[in-house]
């Protein structure tokens, strides 16, 4: 049979296989082409595993196949599937019954929370690390079964695993589940996998806190560790949300099911907002009292961050301030004096886009309680235009500015930094599905901008996704590397959000055709979907919150 292959970097060939063969025997035919491992394939623009076997019985078909390395976005979770595997596995023979619950990114890793009262120890990643380094030498095969729902749930039953027994017992439409048995320790619910421990080569394993840290190659790191980024305001603001996940009775998505189920969906969009209310309150308190002027808001894309602002403006008001909310948009250099990238193009997310000298000049001015004539940026013409907000404030007023560089010392080096109370904002994502399997905080915000850019820019999914690796190299290259210079973090995430997008984003995945390249993103995001309860009203959601940024409805969005 014949199938068009086409090896990271390179194009589509045509390549002549045998009916029955897998995909691994075909890349181990062109392994040395490829400049990076890969852990994964894309047929016919939907994942698999390297062990897919091709099956031409029909006669008629023919398959279009990508190898994919971890730069693929999907390959890269693959990678982490695999090595979170040998991690547990290893676990299991190096510390005995401890549980571990693999729970959120962290230091460009995945943080793993230990359950003993003492927490993790040097020796016992020492020991954990080891055994993880056999699986890898021997190179030990993950056997693959399929099971099917009332064996996963004897399964599950048998090894007391409430999560996951929860989770089948609430979604019958789930009609059975892909395992995975590494040496005797077996594994529920990755959809794909690497077909051995020997493709997950590179990683480290330490103490870190009081768990463990987990660390891999990434997109933009695909041959080694990409560079330790230590981030204690990160830890903190995680620990701040497991505990309000405890008070809201919510660590799985069994639970969040189960208060769905049982109707208790507006109590918890309630306190939930509520949450949110106290924090934002506390944060004004502080930059009250430590007598801030000028308060810098930054966070990556769909944070909520333009809501943000303006409930802060009403809570700096409550303390007794002024407040004056302001973007960077309108300080962009003329687009004439622009200089455009190596594909001819603008980037506006560049700081040199930025009119740096102008803004610092403007806000020491109005903080000096200067006149100042302020522009506007004028995006069809492509200048600033000026005439039309002349802007003066007293000692009482705060200026709140929002902007992709706010946290980027660079932007604002013209004032001093005991003026500036510099705030970064995202969504932290808590939940898990269970103790093994977390809802990345990437795909939380992904589903934000899906259903936003739809609703507001008439946008469909396959654009949306389309567009967002280009969006996260954004990020970190402007956003990201600065989030410790924050003076506090805003987790904008709430616990139900999910089950309420949920109605929104899933019709809109589920247009994407079969021919799309972002086809196997989709269903990607779809299994990941089927996992939650949808909240079909979501009218106790206020008009105020941050999620009515993305589903609509915001008294703040014009």
């Amino acid at each position: 049979m014949k199938i068009e292959l086409k090896i990271p970097d390179g194009d589509f060939d045509e390549y002549e296989v045998e009916n029955g063969s897998t995909i691994e025997d075909i890349y181990n035919k062109v392994r040395d082409k490829a400049p990076y491992t890969c852990v994964a394939a894309k047929v016919d623009n939907e994942y698999q595993s390297l062990d897919y076997k091709f099956d031409d019985t029909g006669g008629s078909t023919r398959h279009r196949v990508e190898l994919l390395d971890v730069r693929n976005s999907g390959a890269c979770r693959v990678y982490q599937a695999g090595l979170s595997m040998i991690f547990l596995a290893a676990a299991r023979k190096a510390a005995g019954d401890t549980v571990f619950v693999i729970a959120n990114t962290l230091a460009r890793g995945i943080f793993i929370k230990v359950g003993n009262s003492r927490g993790a120890t040097d020796e016992m990643a020492d020991s954990i690390r080891k055994e993880m380094q056999s699986l890898i030498d021997r190179d030990v095969e993950f056997r693959r079964e399929y099971i099917t729902r009332e064996e996963a749930l004897k399964n599950v039953k048998a090894i007391g695993d409430k999560e996951k027994l929860s989770i089948l017992e609430n979604k019958p439409e789930i009609p059975g589940l892909e395992i995975y048995d590494l040496e005797g320790y077996r594994e529920f619910f990755y959809p794909v996998m690497v077909p051995s421990a020997g493709y997950v080569k590179i990683f480290s394993l330490e103490r870190y806190k009081k768990g463990l840290l987990l660390r891999f190659p990434n997109q933009r790191v695909p041959d080694g560790l990409p560079e330790f980024v230590d981030e204690p305001n990160m830890y903190k603001a995680f620990a701040e949300q497991n505990e309000w996940d405890k008070l809201l009775g919510v660590d799985y998505v069994s639970d969040l099911n189960r208060k769905i189920e049982q109707g208790g969906s507006m109590d918890l969009i309630q306190l939930s907002e509520a949450l949110h209310d106290k924090k934002i309150t506390e944060i004004a308190g502080m930059i009250s009292r430590q007598g801030r002027r000028l308060v810098l808001i930054a966070g990556p894309s769909s944070s909520g961050k333009t809501t943000f602002a303006k409930r802060l403006c009403i809570h700096l008001r409550v303390n007794g301030c002024k407040a004056l909310y302001m973007g960077t948009d309108d300080y962009f250099v003329d687009r004439d004096e622009m200089r455009p990238d190596e594909n001819g193009e603008i980037d506006y997310e560049n700081l040199d886009a930025v009119d740096t000298g102008l803004f610092n000049d403007n806000m020491r001015d109005l903080l000096d309680g200067e006149e100042v004539d302020l522009p506007e940026f004028d995006f069809i013409e492509g200048k600033k235009i000026f005439g039309k907000r002349r802007t003066k404030i007293d000692k009482k007023t705060v200026l709140v500015i929002e902007g992709i560089h706010a946290l980027n010392e660079a932007l604002t080096p013209g004032i001093k930094r005991e003026d500036k109370f510099k705030i970064y904002i995202s969504p932290l994502t808590g939940l898990n599905i269970d103790a093994h399997n977390r809802v990345p905080t990437t795909d939380e915000r992904l589903f934000r901008r899906i259903v936003r850019d739809e609703r507001t820019r008439g946008r469909g999914a396959a654009q949306t996704i389309a567009d967002w690796p280009k969006v996260r190299r954004g990020e970190d290259r402007n956003i990201f590397r600065y989030n410790d210079e924050a003076d506090v973090m805003f987790n904008s995430y709430h616990v139900y959000e999910i089950a309420v997008l949920k109605k929104y984003v899933w019709p809109l995945l589920k247009a994407i055709p079969r021919e799309a390249p972002e086809y196997a993103e989709a269903q990607r995001l779809l299994d990941m979907l089927n996992f939650f309860r949808e909240i079909k009203d979501d009218a106790p959601v206020s008009n105020d919150s941050i999620l009515r940024e993305f589903i609509g409805g915001s008294i703040y969005m014009s």
